[in-house]
């Protein structure tokens, strides 16, 4: 990315908008760090598949396969994965990072660094590793911000995982991935990083990141149905696990029901044990052939047009400290404000909601997330329901 972002043409926006019911109902809706609206080809996606489960084949599972596939091979041209072979279908992110996070042959003494601005999903898996013997170490980012400087003052011989989000959910600051990878490999540490709050929103390249593991629920900035997500991860990372948990599908040749003693399939298959939940990837395929349909490249620059118009518009507002980067290199799709102390945010969310706009409230700020679809003079209203009801919550 230049870094010189463009909103997407008028034309384009508008097709884009089309996909999304809502508008129509006069919502705006800012909230796609927390869940997005499902398209009018995800719900037909899904709709259809039901169908036919109720009142069509009903047993589907041979002629759902094909999409299946072809939505794996959509999450790997998303991330730049080596091969669809490097992708496994999960539940949520917190399923994927699990899967790492179990696997690694621990042994006691060795650590795994975090930092103070994870959300808990990235950091619960690792928590209920010192039970094991592994220590825990934390980055204290003062500043908000973390850098490939502070990560390899934090290392230590022991190190065995760094885990990161790629941008963090609360301020949206976006780390400098790969300078991080190339750190990580160089040190021979595994990256493992939390994706969900950058794919869907900002290119992200996994080989050119060294990136090792890559976990994603797609409910967000994916735009695909609840319960759906994936796992990344290098061959090399996958040769070094010990699996947790086996399902019948995660052999080489499930078919073949009483040959128990043949190996695991090669590809990352085998994470996902049995039967996927084909309704949501269904809603899952129809969300990514969207996003590659419009372009990520496209994607990226819009949201981060939208996001430099609130960044700049929301530091206009009085007694409003802007919590997230003012860079743009350093920002994703999500744009934070602190509120001045006497104000109650819940206060001041439920104004702004009563005026059919949708943003969130977390740890006190209020959070503005705008995806591809979003128009500029949406979040100019958003800022101005915003600026009203500060003023209104202070009289």
């Amino acid at each position: 990315m230049d870094f010189n972002p463009q909103l997407l043409p008028a034309d384009l926006l508008a097709r884009a908008r089309t996909l999304f019911p809502h508008i129509a109902q006069g919502k705006v809706y800012l909230n796609h760090a927390a869940t997005a609206p499902l398209s009018t080809r995800v719900i037909d996606a899904m709709a259809a598949h039901l169908q036919e489960r109720s009142s069509g084949s009903i047993d589907s599972y041979w002629t759902d396969l094909p999409k299946k596939e072809e939505c794996r091979a959509f999450v790997q041209r998303l991330i730049n994965a080596e091969s669809p072979e490097r992708i496994a279908f999960t539940a949520n992110t917190s399923d994927a990072i699990n899967v790492i996070a179990s696997g690694v042959p621990w042994k006691t003494g060795d650590r795994v660094l975090l930092n103070n601005m994870e959300f808990p999903a990235n950091v619960y898996p690792y928590l209920h590793l010192r039970r094991l013997g592994v220590e825990i170490d934390h980055i204290r980012c003062a500043s908000g911000k973390i850098s490939p400087e502070m990560i390899e003052a934090a290392l230590t011989p022991r190190t065995r995982i760094v885990a990161l989000s790629a941008v963090q959910f609360l301020s949206g600051y976006r780390a400098d991935m790969a300078a991080i990878g190339e750190l990580c490999r160089r040190r021979g540490v595994f990256f493992v990083v939390d994706g969900i709050q950058a794919v869907g929103a900002i290119h992200i390249d996994v080989q050119a990141m060294k990136i090792d593991a890559l976990a994603a629920g797609c409910q967000k900035w994916q735009m695909a149905p609840h319960g759906t997500g994936f796992l990344y991860l290098t061959e090399a990372l996958q040769s070094r696990l010990q699996q947790q948990y086996l399902g019948w599908l995660a052999v080489h040749e499930p078919w073949d029901f009483f040959n128990f003693n043949q190996p695991l399939a090669a590809s990352a298959r085998r994470y996902e044990g049995g039967t996927v939940n084909f309704p949501g990837i269904m809603g899952m395929h129809a969300a990514l052939a969207t996003l590659l349909e419009f372009g990520m490249n496209k994607i990226e620059s819009h949201i981060l047009a939208l996001t430099q118009i609130l960044t700049d518009e929301l530091q206009k507002l009085d007694g409003v400290e802007l919590f997230s980067p003012a860079a743009l290199h350093e920002r994703a799709g999500i744009v934070t404000i602190k509120l001045p102390p006497q104000m109650d945010g819940n206060t001041v969310l439920q104004k702004i909601s009563a005026r059919i706009i949708t943003i969130s409230l977390r740890d006190g700020k209020l959070r503005y997330s705008p995806h591809f679809y979003n128009s500029p003079e949406e979040v100019l209203t958003a800022v101005e329901a915003t600026r009203d009801c500060l003023n209104k919550a202070s009289a």
